[in-house]
């Protein structure tokens, strides 16, 4: 076991105090029911800890540990709403973070740092090795005790943050219930996903009911929901059979649909989150905002603009041997991929580095490129163009090029008042026509918004997905990548092990592309990102054969089977940090039929521009 040294433990115990700079300082809270909710998770934190040392000490169960932890996380549940809202990044390091270790910035340095919180004792203490991990469970708790009394002083002596809007916190919280938690991943050992989803809900209920702002919206309406939502859930408590579609169309959609009636005051997520607060579903279009990650602002989009990205896009002058355009590894009719294990180089005889990944939903992202090298979609453009193996040039020269013809004059004086041929407006019409290729309009997009049918076969597929095969805690929905919910603000990469072949081809070798970890972003030069990929989105994966970044898997079916063994590890590669659960899945050849019928339904090139 990893151990935390003291200035780590004095920096996140610091943290935890400093991390509010609450609006209403000094201020007495009028929040009744969130202050309860605090003190009630505070008493249970204190009980978890004595349970924890009794259990280390031989003095309590496992199973009467197990229910400590139970009842402490239900008791977080109740108020994560509110704080996960107004508190995300101190929710997410240290209350209930991923069990995975993770890079932390101090100053020009960065730490790689063991998890904590929530979600690493819920791993833990519902694991086969709880004890053998007493210390490690003993450690980890006394963090987390640590960095939520920190939180709660800070809050009893100075008050909570409160936004403009409040109704906010409340469909956020809908979008984590759907997304990181009835999907597995924020219970990963007990996967008490029904329980853990009623006192979420429990606790937004008794929000809206003790503030009495509320009384000016349908509350009546909105308590049938929680209520039907919550009865639900306490008859639906398996993991493996929960129906998350009736639970979305029935429940959670119209809930979210209906609250976002009650606030038109200021967007406070503006500039902190991709999540587009004007949606009336998960699965409409206009869910994530494509300006929100991309240097190009809304007011300067036109038709004019994307036509002249468009001309960019597709004219191989621009490149330094005159030939080779964006559209040479992007091509439209293939999802904007070139169906190549690994795309060509401007060289002959020679490839680039990786597969070619799809364009379509391509900006919904915070970081490009499977090794997430490039930090916005502008960046992105512009290591493909100083790139020697691809268009191995540069801005000046595709300005001096576009500078010589009359149709790049014309187009660029209509779509720009100041009509420059320069870097920054050449960026933004490029930008442009990449972000307008949307594909939310599939089957399975139009049938969760109830406009179409679908087979039983992709409905099961969808559920497995999004359960048994634990698919959707990386890939998460409704982009189905690795855009982190339920602010979409950040991206994940996974260790997965990836072999030169599939398994089925003995022997399974791994693949000893370092991804993330070879990336030139030198803050995070870390062991934990050897052999680390983006997720990319599994929409359209139907069309963007072969898979992974080295293209080794033909068929869905042999990328469904890697997965199936637990990828390189399961399969009995050594790894140091596979993120990955080496454990067998034990999919059937039907269920795999299933998943593969959902990825299928997930195919729309209706918009190819």
């Amino acid at each position: 076991m990893r151990s935390y040294p003291l200035f780590v433990v004095i920096l996140l115990i610091g943290f935890a105090v400093m991390s509010f700079n609450p609006a209403d300082k000094g201020v007495k809270n009028e929040l009744t029911f969130v202050n309860k909710g605090l003190s009630d998770f505070k008493t249970r934190l204190e009980q978890l800890k004595s349970d924890v040392y009794g259990f280390s000490e031989d003095r309590l169960s496992l199973e009467e540990l197990q229910k400590s932890l139970k009842n402490t996380r239900n008791s977080f549940k109740e108020v994560e709403f509110y704080i996960a809202y107004h508190y995300p990044e101190f929710t997410k390091t240290h209350l209930n973070a991923a069990p995975l270790f993770h890079i932390e910035a101090a100053g020009t340095s960065a730490y790689t740092l063991p998890p904590e919180g929530l979600q690493v004792l819920d791993e833990l203490i519902f694991s086969e090795e709880a004890k053998e991990e007493k210390e490690k469970i003993k450690t980890i708790t006394d963090f987390l005790y640590n960095s939520y009394s920190g939180f709660y002083l800070s809050a009893v002596k100075n008050g909570l943050s409160r936004g403009n809007n409040k109704t906010l916190p409340l469909r956020i919280e809908l979008i984590r219930i759907y997304t990181l938690g009835v999907t597995g991943f924020d219970t990963p050992g007990s996967l008490n996903i029904s329980e853990e989803a009623a006192h979420a809900l429990t606790g937004m209920k008794k929000y809206i009911h003790d503030d009495p702002y509320f009384r000016n919206y349908n509350v009546q309406k909105a308590d049938q929901l929680l209520s039907g939502s919550i009865s639900y859930l306490s008859k639906n408590t398996d993991f493996e059979t929960f129906d998350r579609i009736a639970f979305y169309k029935n429940y959670i959609q119209p809930l979210y649909e209906e609250l976002g009636k009650w606030d038109g005051r200021t967007d406070d997520l503006k500039e902190f989150s991709g999540w587009n607060v004007s949606s009336k579903g998960f699965f409409n279009s206009d869910f994530l905002d494509p300006y929100f990650y991309t240097l190009l602002k809304s007011s300067e989009d036109n038709a004019d603009l994307r036509n002249l990205g468009k001309a960019i896009f597709y004219d191989g002058s621009i490149s330094g041997n005159g030939k080779m355009s964006c559209a040479a590894c992007h091509l439209p009719e293939n999802a904007f991929t070139d169906l190549k294990t690994k795309s060509e180089s401007n060289v002959e005889g020679k490839t680039v580095l990786r597969n070619s990944p799809s364009l379509y939903n391509a900006v919904f992202a915070k970081r490009f490129f499977y090794d997430l090298r490039a930090f916005y979609l502008e960046q992105q453009a512009e290591h493909v163009i100083y790139n020697e193996d691809e268009f191995n040039t540069s801005y000046e020269d595709i300005i001096r090029k576009l500078k010589t013809k009359p149709e790049y004059k014309k187009a660029f004086r209509s779509a720009f008042k100041d009509g420059k041929i320069s870097k920054e407006n050449f960026s933004k019409a490029l930008s442009s026509y990449v972000a307008s290729l949307y594909s939310f309009d599939s089957d399975f997009d139009r049938f969760m918004r109830n406009e179409k049918d679908i087979s039983e076969e992709v409905k099961k597929g969808y559920n497995l997905f999004m359960g048994k095969a634990n698919c959707a805690t990386c890939h998460f929905a409704p982009h189905f990548s690795g855009l982190v919910p339920p602010f979409f603000n950040e991206n994940e990469s996974e260790v997965l092990g990836v072999t030169t072949k599939p398994v089925s081809q003995i022997p399974v070798e791994l693949d000893r592309d370092l991804g993330r970890a070879g990336s030139p972003v030198k803050k995070e030069k870390s062991w934990i990102y050897d052999y680390s990929f983006k997720t990319v989105t599994v929409r359209n994966i139907a069309l963007t054969r072969p898979y992974f970044h080295n293209g080794a898997f033909s068929t869905l079916e042999e990328v469904l089977d890697f997965y199936n063994e637990g990828g390189g590890e399961g399969l009995g590669l050594k790894m140091k940090n596979q993120t990955l659960s080496p454990d067998k899945l034990n999919l059937t050849p039907a269920e795999i039929r299933q998943i593969i019928a959902f990825l299928n339904s997930l195919t729309d090139t209706g918009k190819a521009k």
